[in-house]
């Protein structure tokens, strides 16, 4: 299991990263829109690098929400494909069970 200090600083990037979201986009559309000045556009860029790293989506890394594991994450459901496979053969997940043929 990863260490929980990692697992919280992951839930708080991904939470930073969902407060900044609607601001980051708007910058950077406007960062990149041919209409604009140059000074308008650079007038963005600069206040999108003084946001937040932590706002970034591209910070959060896919860890698993019941162990931490950051590889081999589903993202649909937040789980690593152990902890997926536990919780399908313990029928907490509606509708998934073990294929066999």
């Amino acid at each position: 299991m990863a260490k929980t200090s990692s697992v919280v600083k992951n839930n708080r990037r991904r939470a930073l990263a969902l407060r900044h979201r609607e601001k980051r986009a708007l910058l950077r559309a406007t960062a990149i829109d041919p209409k604009l000045s140059y000074e308008e556009q650079e007038a963005a860029r600069k206040k999108l690098q003084a946001m937040p790293r932590n706002g970034s989506m591209t910070r959060v890394v896919n860890r698993c929400q019941l162990t931490g594991r950051p590889k081999g994450v589903y993202k649909k459901f937040l789980l690593s494909r152990l902890a997926l496979r536990e919780m399908a053969h313990k029928g907490y997940i509606p509708g998934m069970k073990k294929a066999s043929w």
